[in-house]
């Protein structure tokens, strides 16, 4: 251990009363400062900008936001959402019975679109020939003995 002297081993030294009473001060006077300036802002606004009459408690009107409007019940409304979906696409019925458009159920439209069949894109081969198969190094089609 060093060898301190004649030193004390604690602070000689009170708190630094008058930085305190200063900061106290300071803090005092920003507060007394903000509730003036709040109080002069409420003025402000009681005299300058009147509101209108007070709403009566007897008002039963409610006026909604503009939409998008958040979801009060999410859980409910999305499996609400979910079964008219389902029902709507499992269904017939009409879409505009002037334009003569319905749905159908997705099963049955299914069904009619493998019996209908897909539009096909002619291939290269059927458009140029022989030539362009001989080109694309593709087999030529072998012709069936009766």
């Amino acid at each position: 251990m060093h060898d301190t002297g004649d030193q004390p081993r604690y602070e000689t030294r009170d708190v630094a009363s008058r930085s305190m009473v200063w900061s106290a001060i300071g803090i005092l006077m920003l507060t007394v400062a903000g509730l003036a300036a709040s109080w002069i802002v409420m003025k402000y606004f009681v005299t300058v900008q009147r509101l209108g009459p007070p709403a009566s408690p007897f008002d039963q009107t409610r006026t909604i936001p503009p939409a998008p409007r958040l979801s009060v019940r999410p859980v409910e409304e999305l499996k609400r959402n979910l079964e008219e979906e389902k029902a709507r696409l499992s269904s017939y019925g009409w879409i505009d019975q002037n334009a003569g458009t319905v749905h159908i159920p997705i099963e049955r439209a299914m069904e009619l679109s493998l019996e209908k069949g897909f539009p096909v894109r002619p291939s290269p081969v059927a458009q140029s020939g022989a030539g362009a198969q001989a080109k694309m190094n593709l087999p030529t089609p072998k012709k069936q003995q009766p």
